[in-house]
């Protein structure tokens, strides 16, 4: 009885009258209640299915969605010795979640990927015709064809990155945070400064954390990157790295254009943009604050935001200090 109890599935035995003889807890949390009998059993899928199963003595599964907020829970009925029936019920709420996500990431990534190659495809067109009837013209088509295959390169990069982050990161080195900042500043500044932005550091201690410096450098990389990209010309970046109470806080503010707050909530997910066209524009890829949300996840911090519109962007992330020794 009590590896029946500690089953998370819901497990359910019926014997040849159709009487439950075994249930236990997980059935009770995923029906509302134990049935007594055949008859008794909801959602009516489920009592459909295993009469049904009864009846011509063979397997058979059910898929049903109960309840508010509701639950996919899936029922196995398989026969059993004595004409009795065995019900094994599993939620599969979060496996369909899952899957429509896959689904949509890649849906959404076909568009995305589709969106330069077509465009590459019409210029080199063009360039091949300009070349014979308009010399002057090739230069403008061919740093065309340059800039989308830059844009398809960065999505692929992105994507890959993406990918890899969702299986978790390594944090087997001890990484200083403020020398992250000061690399990845460094590594941006020529962008800052093509977009006459002021990029302003400060680092209060080494600000050391456990875990991967590769991943570590690609979510400071995003968040700078993307504060100079919404920044008007003259505009101010800050990024602070400090420790405190066991903590490690590297904090990005701009004075851009700032963020729309029913956008807010949806900001981290792949492939939203709060403005499309600018984003394009700038030639971002709708990912880089996805890539920032499983970095922070796999190494067990968090990241807060605040933003107020033409006024800019603070976006906050703590993460657990490693002790220096």
């Amino acid at each position: 009885d009590m590896v029946w109890e500690t089953i998370g599935d819901g497990l359910l035995l019926l014997d040849h009258d159709g009487e439950v003889v075994l249930a236990n807890r997980a059935v009770a949390e995923q029906l509302g209640s134990v049935p007594a009998t055949l008859g008794s059993i909801l959602p009516l899928p489920l009592r459909e299915g295993i009469t049904e199963s009864r009846r011509t003595s063979a397997a058979g599964s059910v898929l049903v969605e109960t309840g508010a907020p509701s639950r996919w829970l899936r029922g196995a009925i398989t026969p059993a010795a004595h004409d009795h029936t065995l019900v094994v019920i599993r939620d599969v709420t979060d496996e369909r979640r899952l899957d429509a996500v896959r689904r949509d990431f890649v849906e959404n990534a076909s568009h995305e990927l589709k969106t330069p190659a077509a465009t590459i495809q019409a210029t080199a067109e063009t360039l091949r015709g300009a070349a014979e009837d308009d010399p002057g013209a090739v230069p403008r088509f061919a740093a065309r064809l340059e800039d989308e295959a830059l844009r398809l390169s960065r999505i692929v990069s992105d994507l890959l990155d993406l990918s890899r982050l969702e299986s978790g990161s390594s944090t087997d080195e001890v990484v200083s945070m403020a020398a992250v900042a000061r690399e990845e500043c460094r590594r941006l500044q020529p962008a800052a400064d093509e977009a006459a932005v002021a990029l302003r550091l400060t680092t209060e201690g080494p600000g050391t954390v456990r875990g991967s410096a590769q991943d570590l450098s690609l979510l400071v990389r995003n968040l700078v990157d993307n504060a100079i990209r919404y920044s008007a010309v003259g505009a101010e970046v800050f990024v602070d790295v400090r420790s405190a109470n066991g903590e490690t806080q590297v904090r990005i503010r701009d004075t851009g254009i700032g963020i729309p707050s029913r956008d807010l909530s949806r900001i981290f997910e792949r492939f939203y943009r709060v403005d499309r066209a600018r984003s394009r524009e700038t030639g971002g890829t709708g990912l880089g604050l996805a890539i920032v949300k499983h970095v922070v996840e796999n190494h067990g911090g968090r990241t807060s935001v605040e933003s107020e519109l033409g006024r800019g962007t603070t976006f906050e992330v703590t993460l657990p200090a490693e002790p220096t020794r």
